[in-house]
């Protein structure tokens, strides 16, 4: 190997780039479920806010069938994928500037599959990376496993059988030297902390019996950390630490869906099925639902819910699956008028530039100005590359492009910009 001298000018610009580019790298990664604030919002500047199939960078074939969302850390996407029916669970990278596979690591292999929703896949959570490891979670089909970001596997761990007929969705979540995972199901649900090295169990805590698919976040009260979930029953606040139970809030009908937001010093909650949406003041102790850390409760009517609410400003918008856009003040949960957007939706939205994008599953983003009467400002469609694909994975923005993937491809959009 050849080795050049390089003088202490060229040092201090080398030490300087890489101090400065990683801190600038790592506020440009959206290196897990919802973002880096858990709540889907991009600070970023210059994200395409309407587009069409000519402002497509590059567009890739994925292998088999998959609903998680972009992973990106610096050079690197991680995706999940599900073969032959389910029967292997597939975590894979790759490179963000061409699309090209940079490795592919099966999960897990089985002769026989658990059942799962018609509207979920074998590989729906959302991978979890700290630009060291990344961590993959598939339920029934081989747990939850952990993957250098080259590749090389580190630990994998078996958690349980996951009783439901509807399959598992929840992501992983990072938080200091634990990832923490939901393991909802009908029968022994719990949830779980692990050594993020080693695999091994730091804490367990039992849940409610009930299938679920909501993914935990974190958030600081100012005197402590709570790790938030929502659930069948209600939400829940816990010690990630210890794993403790804080808090709980009861809901008002079942189906702990979509993941809470948080915003405004507060999480909001909100329930898969027409029952209440609800903002939580955290910090609390005990049963608290019928406390004043409820800051307010809004009777929602309608049918089910998939997508996270989005707060913009004074504003939580919600996107019912059929279309239906809700507009709540999120000092006090009053409704303003419906909005018809049209389309059907499962994926959560982002926000940038002030406005949310929500996409429909056959591949319209549809941008929203918030406001007491929502706006709409942009409709993007693209073109599906196999007449069965369907949209149902958030969009991923980081450095000036959008990384939309469906259950067969996955889209980047517009230019890439240097991070500021």
């Amino acid at each position: 190997m050849r080795i050049q001298s390089i003088t202490a000018c060229q040092l201090s610009v080398f030490i300087f780039c890489v101090l400065f580019g990683s801190s600038v790298q790592a506020e440009s990664n959206w290196a897990n479920w919802r973002g880096p604030s858990y709540d889907g919002h991009s600070d970023e500047a210059g994200l395409p806010t309407e587009f069409s199939d000519k402002d497509i960078d590059w567009k890739v074939d994925l292998p088999g069938i998959g609903q998680s969302s972009p992973a990106i850390w610096g050079e690197r996407i991680f995706l999940t994928t599900a073969l032959d029916g389910g029967k292997q669970r597939v975590v894979f990278c790759l490179d963000r500037n061409d699309g090209r596979m940079m490795w592919k690591q099966t999960s897990w292999t089985g002769s026989e599959v658990e059942p799962i929703h018609r509207m979920n896949s074998w590989a729906s959570a959302t991978c979890a990376t700290d630009g060291e490891h990344v961590y993959a979670f598939f339920g029934r089909g081989g747990g939850l496993h952990c993957y250098t970001v080259s590749g090389e596997h580190v630990w994998s761990r078996d958690l349980g059988a996951f009783a439901s007929p509807w399959g598992t969705a929840a992501c992983p979540l990072l938080v200091g030297d634990l990832v923490i995972q939901n393991c909802d199901a009908d029968e022994d649900a719990y949830i779980t902390a692990l050594d993020k090295k080693t695999g091994k169990t730091v804490w367990k805590t039992k849940r409610d019996n009930k299938r679920g698919w909501s993914s935990p976040i974190v958030i600081d009260t100012g005197k402590r950390k709570e790790v938030v979930v929502n659930g069948h029953t209600g939400a829940r606040g816990y010690d990630p630490k210890t794993g403790k139970d804080l808090w709980f809030a009861k809901s008002v009908r079942g189906r702990g869906t979509p993941t809470v937001t948080p915003g405004n010093g507060r999480v909001h909650v909100l329930n898969g099925l027409s029952g209440a949406i609800y903002s939580v003041i955290p910090g609390g102790s005990g049963d608290i639902s019928d406390t004043k850390q409820i800051a307010w409760s809004t009777i929602r009517k309608g049918g089910r819910d998939l997508p996270s609410p989005i707060i913009i400003g004074g504003s939580m918008l919600v996107m019912g699956m059929k279309g239906v856009l809700s507009r709540y003040d999120v000092q006090t949960g009053e409704e303003s008028e419906k909005i018809r957007v049209g389309g059907n939706y499962s994926a959560s939205p982002i926000a940038y530039s002030g406005m949310a994008a929500f996409i429909s599953e056959s591949g319209e983003t549809v941008l929203i100005k918030p406001g007491k009467t929502p706006e709409v400002v942009s409709r993007s469609q693209l073109t599906k590359s196999l007449d069965e694909e369907i949209f149902r994975s958030s969009i991923t923005p980081t450095e000036g492009q959008l990384f939309i993937r469906t259950t067969h491809t996955l889209y980047c959009i517009g230019d890439r910009k240097a991070a500021k």
